[in-house]
């Protein structure tokens, strides 16, 4: 069988996974610092929350590219809480923020177009780019007194193939709110060299000083193409429910192309999007307890580093992460599996676009007790192992 290039990755299982797989099969403690999932964190969500998917309007078969015009008014209700105007035509309806960056590459660009995504960011970019044919380029975030664009990197990453530059707001794993000075420096990259730009915001609730402004209200005079959903803002990964706001010059355009797009799978289902109105309006009782959480555990991680001079919580602003620079004595990739057999599973700082050894990502998402015995572990390993004193990072 001949096969894609697109699709020719290396699938053979990482050190890293092989060692998890191993410890957990043989029913060894593990402290997961790297939960992401909040539907497997201990919260409370509604008994009755499935209830909005038994609505006798799902039995219709009304397929609309866009998405239904319930679900796209409750989506604009959303950005009117975050003070942002968005009319149900600037809405299009997708499964997932994955599949919405699959419709928005398809949208801009050519097989090898390019798009700029500032990094450390999440990994999902790198495959989502290639099997659209997209070349990927890493553009710079830098740390210094927290987290900021590299408004000199981003110029020198661009081409004449780029054709969007991708930021997410605030940043997975860095926390990083993209402040109004480093808007209008994207904006005027954009405008200079005719490219769009697109924003992740499924994080946008969940500020430590407050939610954060949407880039929904658009930029001056440049296409923005905001995408979020339900796997974060209501803590419902499995619903499978997302979406993409257009604006600025041309959108009217941009949104006639999409509803091509979204028509030709029409893959989102009509109990969700009967559900969606609902959901989105309750979303308030599991962000509670999800920014509860999370405060909690930063806490707790700042509380325990205190012990260990060699260990730094970088700054963060929101999300679900934090950073920690630790001695770079050794391949960030070792210290996770010396961690892990402590019964500790982080994540090296490389899995995320950080270049440099020396640092570990952990979610603040896990159940305290978890959280507390993980970091606990992590620091005793330190303070063992690696000269807890040294202040050399």
């Amino acid at each position: 069988m001949r096969f894609s290039r697109r699709t020719d990755w290396n699938t053979e299982e990482s050190p890293l996974a092989r060692a998890y797989r191993l410890r957990a099969a043989a029913g060894l403690p593990i402290a997961d610092l790297t939960a992401s999932n909040p539907t497997r964190c201990g919260f409370a969500y509604p008994a009755d929350l499935l209830q909005a998917l038994a609505n006798p309007r799902a039995l219709d078969y009304d397929p609309k590219p866009r998405g239904t015009l319930k679900a796209r008014e409750a989506v604009c209700a959303y950005y009117a809480g975050h003070g942002a105007v968005v009319r149900p035509e600037q809405v299009v309806l997708t499964t997932s923020t994955s599949e919405a960056y699959s419709y928005l590459f398809r949208l801009l660009c050519d097989p090898g177009s390019e798009i700029l995504a500032a990094q450390p960011g999440y990994p999902l970019f790198d495959f989502l780019a290639v099997l659209d044919d997209v070349g990927l380029k890493p553009a710079p975030l830098v740390y210094d007194h927290g987290w900021q664009i590299d408004p000199e990197g981003f110029r020198r990453a661009i081409t004449p193939a780029t054709r969007a530059i991708v930021i997410v707001h605030p940043n997975n794993p860095t926390g990083h709110f993209t402040k109004p000075w480093e808007a209008a420096e994207l904006a005027q990259l954009c405008r200079e060299f005719d490219l769009s730009l697109i924003v992740d915001e499924v994080f946008l609730d969940y500020g430590f000083a407050g939610v954060g402004r949407s880039f929904a209200e658009g930029l001056d005079r440049i296409p923005v193409f905001v995408v979020s959903g339900l796997s974060k803002i209501a803590g419902l990964p499995q619903m499978k429910a997302a979406w993409i706001v257009a604006t600025g010059p041309e959108a009217q355009q941009a949104l006639d192309r999409l509803e091509v797009i979204a028509d030709t799978f029409l893959s989102m289902n009509a109990p969700v999007q009967c559900a969606m109105p609902q959901w989105l309006d309750g979303r308030a009782a599991i962000q509670e307890q999800i920014l509860k959480r999370v405060a909690a555990n930063l806490a707790e991680l700042d509380g325990q580093l205190v012990k260990v001079a060699a260990i730094r919580r970088l700054e963060t602003e929101g999300g679900w992460y934090a950073v920690l620079r630790i001695p770079a004595l050794e391949p960030d990739e070792q210290t996770v599996l010396a961690l892990l057999e402590r019964g500790v599973w982080v994540q090296p700082g490389n899995f995320f676009g950080m270049a440099d050894s020396g640092r570990l990502v952990v979610s603040l998402l896990a159940p305290e007790f978890e959280f507390r015995t993980g970091v606990t572990g992590l620091i005793n390993y330190f303070q063992t192992n690696q000269g807890g004193n040294s202040t050399h990072v």
